[in-house]
């Protein structure tokens, strides 16, 4: 087991600010909540970064149609972002960060004043493609026949003709292939990592770093030229390093960055940012790299992009409303089970309201729920004793079963692989071992029929029964992560020996 001294870091990425929380981040909040969680039941000094994104010219356009102040306009959305947390029982260690943050704005000035001393930032008259949406230039092969951006179809992109300044993408290929070939695990999953490779050997291009202020002033200013504001991808990015207090917080920023191993999750739209443009300028900046970029596929729904104008995006909040009243506590963990083992993790995947309340009926209510019911329930009615497994045997994998008759539906306490599954993020996997072992149980009570051994063989019933109740605390304790809510509930009624009083899920109305 680490040393419980040991540091962890992990973020996700920071969402834009220009609409509600739709369930795509949620997904990507959740997982690496629960990589969070997992590191810290294993003793890990953990640090978890989330926050909001804050400048560009896309929340400056939209505070202007509202006719706001866009500080206003990004205070009102980034607390609905904020209160995610809440929301899906995000591990209280996470830590927040906004890029409207006062520390993170001088962060991004240093990191900018030390890139450019290095010599990587310039300035220059250009012309470009520009997609608001997505805030990037765009390529000729990156839109269609009208001008409009591939991935927010149906807008055109606008034409920018101004002197900026630019990052030297171009002279770190070098540097950035070099890394690339001495971390061969850096990008999950391969194929994202190919992706990126082959985008590299096609070449890097210099990328304009900076606006004019008089244009679009919202956004950090260039240090010791007011006319000009960051991009807002340069900004942003630094949040990663400024969240841990750097440049002047160096213990923090070492600990935890330097040693931490740091792993970010985002977005398949988001591979490029995240795993080639904040490497190079981590490298720019003479700064260590990140040590793996985690790549989400898009959760689609129907068999279409969600999208504000086809009716499709599924809020967060709403679903978990709509939850509370069967599940109460645990309508968190109804989000979560669903994102979690029926969300692909690293492909598309598609999800409506009609498939989470089929698998909520199928695989909460009368699986897990109604499998905690009858053996909680039989260990009160068979005044059951049984020993419980500590969590260091159940970490360390110590522990199994040995119920004298085997068959097929017996397993070792912690299936095998389990811990790989997480440590390498295929968190669907390692969800499907969770549920397979308690399909086992249901298979065992029918099989094995306890409640009509009480009748003739008492003891033999209590043993099964307790055998059942060490296995139903096992996956109470391998939950923990997944559906932290749920785990609890469970090993509470398993080490006090209670019956629940009331379901754990609820059925539907119909």
């Amino acid at each position: 087991m680490p040393d419980n001294q040991k540091p962890f870091y992990i973020t996700t990425t920071l969402p834009y600010v220009n609409a509600d929380p739709h369930v795509g981040f949620a997904m990507e909040f959740i997982r690496a909540d629960v990589v969070a969680r997992y590191k810290i039941l294993q003793g890990y000094d953990v640090f978890f970064n989330t926050g909001t994104d804050e400048h560009g010219a896309k929340l400056y356009k939209a505070a202007e149609k509202e006719g706001i102040p866009v500080q206003e306009y990004v205070d009102r959305y980034a607390e609905r972002f904020r209160g995610l947390a809440e929301l899906l029982n995000i591990t209280p260690q996470v830590h927040f960060i906004r890029t409207t943050d006062t520390h993170h704005v001088a962060a991004a000035q240093a990191f900018w004043q030390k890139v450019n001393d290095n010599g990587y930032i310039y300035k220059k008259q250009y012309q470009t493609k520009y997609c608001t949406g997505c805030e990037l230039e765009k390529t000729d092969s990156e839109v269609d026949e009208n001008d409009c951006c591939l991935i927010h179809t149906g807008r055109p992109v606008e034409y920018i003709n101004e002197e900026n300044y630019f990052f030297a993408y171009s002279k770190l290929a070098d540097k950035l292939q070099a890394f690339y070939d001495s971390h061969p695990d850096f990008i999950i999953p391969d194929f994202r990592y190919n992706e990126m490779k082959s985008f590299l050997k096609n070449g890097l291009h210099d990328f304009s770093i900076s606006r004019v202020a008089e244009k679009m002033p919202w956004g950090v200013p260039v240090p010791d030229d007011e006319t000009q504001v960051m991009y807002v991808w340069f900004d942003a990015l630094v949040n990663y390093i400024s969240t841990l207090g750097w440049p002047e917080n160096t213990e923090t920023f070492e600990k935890y960055w330097t040693n931490g191993t740091p792993v970010q999750y985002c977005g398949k739209d988001n591979t490029r940012q995240q795993s080639s443009m904040w490497q190079a300028m981590l490298i720019a900046a003479d700064l260590p790299n990140s040590a793996h970029i985690v790549v989400n596929g898009f959760i689609n729904s129907g068999g279409e992009k969600m999208s504000k104008s086809i009716g499709n995006v599924i809020n967060p909040y709403a679903v978990i409303e709509a939850y509370q009243a069967v599940a109460g506590d645990l309508a968190s963990d109804v989000l979560r089970y669903y994102l979690l083992r029926h969300m692909n993790s690293f492909e598309d995947a598609d999800m409506t309201l009609e498939s989470l309340a089929e698998a909520y009926t199928a695989n909460l209510c009368n699986g897990l729920g109604n499998l905690v019911s009858r053996i909680m329930k039989m260990v009160v009615s068979y005044e059951v004793s049984y020993l419980l497994p500590t969590d260091e045997d159940l970490l360390e994998r110590r522990v199994s079963i040995d119920t004298t008759r085997r068959d097929s539906a017996e397993s070792d306490a912690v299936p095998e692989g389990f811990a790989q599954k997480i440590e390498s993020f295929d968190l669907k996997s390692a969800m499907d071992d969770i549920w397979r072992e308690i399909n086992s149980l249901d298979w065992l009570i029918q099989n094995k029929e306890p409640f009509k051994l009480a009748k003739t063989d008492m003891p033999e019933a209590q043993r099964i029964v307790g055998d059942l109740a060490i296995r139903l605390y096992i996956i109470g304790f391998l939950l923990q992560p997944f559906m932290p809510n749920t785990a609890q509930t469970i090993l509470t009624l398993v080490k006090e020996k209670k019956s629940p009083e009331k379901p754990l899920f609820n059925r539907l109305d119909k």
